[in-house]
């Protein structure tokens, strides 16, 4: 059901629950975008109106919602070549590069994956998919700019509303490559258990702790390692984050004390690599429409396969296939 916009009133005859909750269901639209309605005053139950997301519904009660006009958007569209993965009705997938910025942000209004999808498709607009740091609308996750990999967005708002639920809802499976350079230690998987927030006093920075930290849990298993040439060893590592932190993996191999290859943030440059060497590799996650398993592979990009083969490696034929869930 494609969200209201008029005042018509819609009866409400379901189970009990919150005005955000109940009215999110009927329009098919984002429990955070209707809760915006709510509180900005378009939002009337039984002719009155209303203010509060979290007011208890009892059944019976006529609702109406005058939605206010979507933003005007200033991003434009640009007609800019997609690796596209899959791709259908309710959502794309695509390989992004490295260099490429999920959406725009303060000083970033070109160049980004929005800026090129709105190039070749509507994407939904309404209030509610903007958010503090920028446009992005359809964007259920984001890719830092120079990870390459797969990533998801919603081309309608109810399927935006299904993705962030299942992203929230811990229903996705996420699965990185990486070069962990420094000095890489283990032999078999290890499970890294460490709450990340922001750096004190790097604000650009996440650190293990830091301000206001949040759980963090990545399962790092070695595919392949080889001698540095230093007394240390590099090591090409899966990396299956559970949660979702900024800069989560990054910092957490850092943590380990083998930060990724050409990080400039948490490592260092390096000459084999002009970007950090972290790679998008699979997502598994449940199909907004149907529910059932959709799984998105992108292939190990020639730069990470170069830099490891560079580096003394070979490339395992492992590393192309999903772990077992």
């Amino acid at each position: 059901m494609r969200p209201v916009s008029t005042p018509a009133p819609l009866q409400f005859t379901g189970t009990p629950g919150r005005l955000d909750a109940v009215l999110a269901a009927l329009c098919g639209a984002s429990r955070s975008q209707v809760a915006g309605w709510i509180e900005g005053g378009h939002v009337c139950v039984g002719g009155q109106p209303v203010t509060k997301p979290s007011l208890k519904l009892r059944g019976g009660e006529a609702l109406s919602v005058r939605p206010p006009p979507p933003p005007e958007a200033a991003v434009q569209p640009e007609d800019r070549p997609l690796d596209v993965l899959y791709e259908d009705e309710h959502l794309i997938a695509v390989n992004k590069p490295p260099g490429m910025v999920t959406h725009p942000a303060p000083g970033v209004s070109s160049g980004t994956l929005v800026n090129a999808l709105l190039g070749r498709m509507r994407l939904p607009q309404q209030t509610g998919f903007d958010g503090p740091d920028g446009y992005r609308p359809g964007i259920v996750h984001r890719l830092d700019r120079d990870t390459s990999g797969v990533i998801v967005v919603a081309k309608t708002v109810a399927a935006h509303a299904r993705l962030a639920d299942a992203f929230k809802a811990r229903e996705t499976q996420k699965v990185y490559l990486a070069i962990a350079a420094g000095g890489w230690r283990a032999q078999a998987p290890v499970q890294v258990d460490a709450p990340v927030g922001r750096h004190p006093v790097q604000r650009q920075r996440m650190t293990v702790g830091g301000a206001h930290p949040r759980e963090a849990q990545t399962l790092m298993t070695p595919l392949a390692a080889l001698p540095d040439g230093h007394g240390r060893t590099l090591a090409l590592v899966r990396a299956q984050p559970r949660t979702g932190r900024t800069h989560q993996i990054r910092v957490h191999l850092a943590h380990l004390g083998s930060p990724i290859l050409g990080d400039p943030v948490y490592g260092r440059p390096s000459a084999h690599i002009p970007r950090h060497a972290l790679h998008a590799h699979f997502l598994t996650l449940p199909h907004p429409a149907t529910g059932r398993p959709l799984h998105l592979h992108a292939p190990a990009p020639e730069d990470l396969l170069s830099a490891w083969i560079a580096l003394g490696g070979e490339w395992p034929a492992q590393a192309e296939t999903p772990p077992r869930a």
